[in-house]
């Protein structure tokens, strides 16, 4: 019999689409082995955040990182999942969550990633390079963005007439929102097995 569901923070900037898969996994039992308990956010405006209270999930704000660390450590925080976050996690931040933090990116790795390469950015310099296949990435974070061992990735293809509005939707659809609930939901295994 496996311990209790791994305890997952989500960790938002903007809209939440991201989140409201991981929402919908979890109701449909994609995500069985982890429960969202909280979802935090720098950016008190974040639509996210409504998303999260919508869904009777505990919200928490704050700019200040070791705020944060304190209280995902004091709830008890197993897994944290990186969904729209737009600011570069601190070393000491990461190593107080050592493969324990994952991201979802919107390319296939190496491709369009790195500092300053977040939402629509990515896919203008996708469209911009001319690439017939995009994608997204689900990745564990370490001390260089998008640096982080590679967890799982889907490919998309490139449409003719492609705007990076239609290519972004088009990749959170056919791969982010499949990718990321089951990444989460496969570590959160890991982490009950004792295995993580």
């Amino acid at each position: 019999m496996l311990a209790n569901k791994t305890r997952i923070c989500v960790m938002v900037s903007g809209g939440g689409t991201n989140l409201q898969a991981l929402i919908d996994a979890e109701k449909s039992g994609i995500l069985r082995s982890g429960e969202i308990v909280l979802v935090a956010s720098g950016n008190p405006d974040a639509y996210a955040l409504t998303r999260a209270r919508r869904n009777g999930i505990e919200t928490f704000v704050t700019e200040d990182e070791q705020t944060l660390l304190k209280e995902l450590k004091r709830r008890g925080i197993q897994l944290i999942v990186l969904a729209g976050f737009l600011r570069i996690l601190s070393p000491e931040f990461i190593g107080a969550f050592r493969d324990r933090i994952i991201n979802v990116h919107p390319s296939l790795i190496p491709s369009f990633c790195g500092r300053g390469c977040y939402g629509l950015h990515v896919h203008e310099k996708a469209l911009d390079y001319g690439v017939k296949v995009t994608g997204a990435t689900v990745h564990f974070v370490n001390e260089i963005p998008d640096g982080g061992k590679i967890i799982a990735q889907k490919a998309v293809n490139v449409e003719d007439g492609d705007t990076p509005e239609t290519l972004q939707r088009r990749v959170m659809e056919q791969a982010e929102w499949i990718l990321l609930p089951k990444a989460t939901e496969d570590i959160s295994l890991e982490i009950q097995k004792g295995i993580r």
